[in-house]
């Protein structure tokens, strides 16, 4: 099974070929807006974060269009560190006044710092070299030195700008081969030519960027954007319909002296001496396009994201594993389940029944309560919370109420639910623990409240100092770390506590067999039916089905590609579910006819080993398709990728363990047994 590969250009992280796509994300969430608007036709809805905004000329505004366009920034990132940071930790062009838009829980966890930004337009009023502000460098003086070289650490990393015009990023589009274009939502600071001559990442779309050992700043961007006018519309004004951009390095000499012609802006990278200003310009040009709709603007930057064709591979590859499972899983019930019930149950005399095989023979001892039992609940109560926060919150994404337009909303939504799921939790888990015949009630209530969120919480708490250290936006403010354990310990812990006390309040489970006094030795089991062999060989299968979807998620955390195709993600989510139910339960007959009566952990392992599996791809993907580069960004990498696992351990563990527990109840509840 290959990882689909990304084809690169000269220098790192440059893609070369991205197919344009022939669907849109918006189309699910237009038609439920549509719907919305037939119920209620008095007053306009839309959905968060897709409210269109009307934009008149100047002097023509209204209550309802207004003339001014904002440019606001977001937090600068590199595919060469995992460590993002606020525009204002760099040394640009400051807005007089700041500005920030109301962020949600989202925003913040992933580290989103969007603020104003001192570049602002007037609709439809062209602009030419017009200047934001300079900014002078001394080397004598300490301050200014340790600015300029945290700029030139950036351009060497390669972190790139992130825009947003209209709620909408403003992209980088620019022509690639065989005739492709592609367009990135963000731009570099810089580029630096390298001391053998050798151009690095943005410094090969221009040939004067060829003196050695020299960093160039991108201190000028030719703006473009596009609008839908509301000409014989309902709506007033026109509306934005594409924002793009093309970084370049112009050396002004000072802010009265201004050239969009001159030569690149060249910071040395051994003269530390000599005095430099960076003059940071812009133009902007208005072109009008009947031919875009405002519902379908994000196409275009959709241009550079991977190729449906490899989706739907990932959908047919996944498929075909399912039949194959289905396949053989209808063949044991339908035909060897079949003939032996029949041969049981047609037993007439003693002599006969005394001569049981297989999966039979074990039916004294089959429900026998496991080892660690208490473990395992826990286990199952947080399994079951993660499996319904993904199922709603990938639900929702599907109907576009959590689009990239509407940024932070999936993550908002994702910790929201795991907040109010604690009485799932409670009850799953207390109900397996009196089903296993434990009587530590108040033991079983506290792990499930605190063991496995509390390891995530360590975990990501590690990792936030280390980003507090290093000065990083993604570091998450120390009263939001108050808000989310008020969260836990207000909201979830409480809910917990309900769902085990009506958990418990319950019965045990009741199986359809008595469990024998004394337990049957177990015999020489082949290498096949073996534990450790069946566990390993279990995940290999459900991680053959979402193997190219994680390497798309993958490039969405790390490499800052936007994903939106949730429409997939969704497929897929419930191919998995399919896939670890029959896998496991395939490997659980195979076990029980080989007279091995302990299934309960291993039924839980032998899906939840897709996580180890999912860990190794993790630790290829860090060394084969990333440039990361220092401690901190290794330590960041690992440590989130280890709360990932974690979670996916769970969820596939418990999907695997309650197919196995219907799969044994059914098979021996059909059987007579004396």
């Amino acid at each position: 099974m290959a990882t689909p590969a990304v084809q690169k250009g000269p220098g790192r992280g440059w893609p070369r070929h991205r197919p344009n796509l022939r669907f849109r994300e918006p189309a699910p969430l237009l038609f439920l807006t549509a719907i919305l608007l037939q119920l209620a036709p008095s007053s306009a809805f839309y959905l968060p974060g897709l409210a269109p905004v009307s934009f008149c000329q100047k002097g023509e505004e209204t209550e309802t269009c207004k003339s001014n366009i904002e440019v606001f920034v977001n937090r600068l990132d590199s595919v060469e560190s995992v460590l993002p940071y606020e525009y204002d930790v760099f040394d640009f062009c400051q807005n007089e006044t700041e500005k920030r838009p109301s962020e949600n829980l989202g925003q913040v966890l992933f580290g989103e710092r969007i603020e104003s930004s001192p570049y602002k337009f007037t609709f439809n009023k062209p602009e030419a070299c017009k200047p934001v502000c300079m900014k002078p460098y001394n080397p004598q003086d300490r301050q200014s030195a340790d600015k300029l070289s945290f700029i030139k650490k950036g351009i060497l990393l390669n972190y790139q700008h992130h825009w947003i015009i209209d709620n909408m990023p403003v992209t980088w589009c620019y022509d690639v081969e065989d005739g492709q274009k592609f367009c990135n939502p963000g731009f570099p600071i810089g580029c630096f030519v390298t001391q053998d001559g050798r151009p690095k990442d943005a410094c090969v779309i221009n040939s004067e960027f060829n003196k050695k050992n020299t960093y160039y700043v991108f201190n000028h961007v030719d703006i473009v954007i596009t609008y839908h006018s509301g000409k014989n519309k309902e709506w007033e004004g026109a509306r934005l319909v594409a924002a793009k951009l093309v970084p370049k390095s112009y050396n002004h000499a000072d802010l009265s002296h201004l050239n969009c012609e001159g030569p690149p802006m060249e910071i040395p990278a051994e003269d530390k001496e000599k005095k430099i200003n960076i003059v940071y310009t812009y133009s902007v040009t208005f072109n009008e396009d009947e031919k875009i709709k405002w519902a379908s603007r994000w196409d275009y930057i959709l241009e550079s994201m991977p190729h449906t064709n490899i989706q739907w591979f990932s959908i047919m590859n996944s498929l075909v594993i399912v039949l194959f499972l289905s396949g053989m899983v209808a063949m044991i019930m339908l035909r060897t389940l079949h003939k032996d019930i029949a041969r049981y149950n047609q037993i007439d005399s003693a002599e006969d029944a005394q001569e049981e095989f297989g999966w039979k023979l074990v039916h004294g001892d089959v429900f026998r309560p496991p080892r660690k039992g208490m473990l395992l609940s826990v286990f199952l109560g947080q399994g079951t919370q993660i499996f319904i926060m993904m199922f709603i919150t990938l639900f929702l994404a599907c109907l576009g109420f959590l689009s990239p337009a509407n940024r932070g909303a999936l993550m908002t939504c994702a910790v929201v639910l795991w907040v109010l799921l604690g009485t799932p939790a409670g009850y799953v888990s207390a109900r397996m623990y009196k089903t296993f015949g434990g009587e530590k009630w108040k033991t079983n209530v506290l792990l499930t409240s605190f063991l496995c969120p509390g390891i995530v919480f360590i975990d990501f708490f590690i990792t936030n100092l280390i980003l507090w250290v290093e000065g990083s936006s993604a570091a998450i403010p120390f009263g939001t770390l108050v808000a989310i354990l008020a969260m836990w310990f207000g909201i979830s812990v409480p809910l917990t506590f309900v769902g085990a006390y009506f958990g418990f309040k319950k019965r045990p489970i009741d199986h359809p067999v008595r469990t024998n006094q004394i337990p049957r030795q177990i015999p020489e089991q082949s290498f096949f039916t073996k534990p450790l062999p069946g566990i390993v060989m279990g995940g290999i299968l459900p991680f053959g089905c979402i193997f190219i979807q994680l390497f798309f998620i993958l490039n969405s955390i790390w490499s800052h590609q936007m994903y939106y195709m949730f429409g997939f993600l969704f497929l897929v989510f419930i191919i998995l579910l399919i896939t670890c139910s029959e896998a496991t339960i395939l490997l659980c007959y195979f076990h029980l006819c080989a007279e091995d009566y302990h299934w309960w952990w291993r039924s839980f392992l032998t899906s939840g080993f897709t996580a180890v599996y999912f860990f190794v791809y993790a630790v290829h993907y860090f060394f084969s398709k990333l440039q990361i580069s220092g401690a901190a960004s290794t330590i960041l990498y690992f440590g989130y990728t280890l709360i990932m696992v974690l979670i996916f351990f769970l969820f596939t563990g418990t999907i695997g363990f309650f197919a196995c527990f219907w799969f044994v109840n059914k098979i021996y509840s059909v059987v007579k047994v004396d």
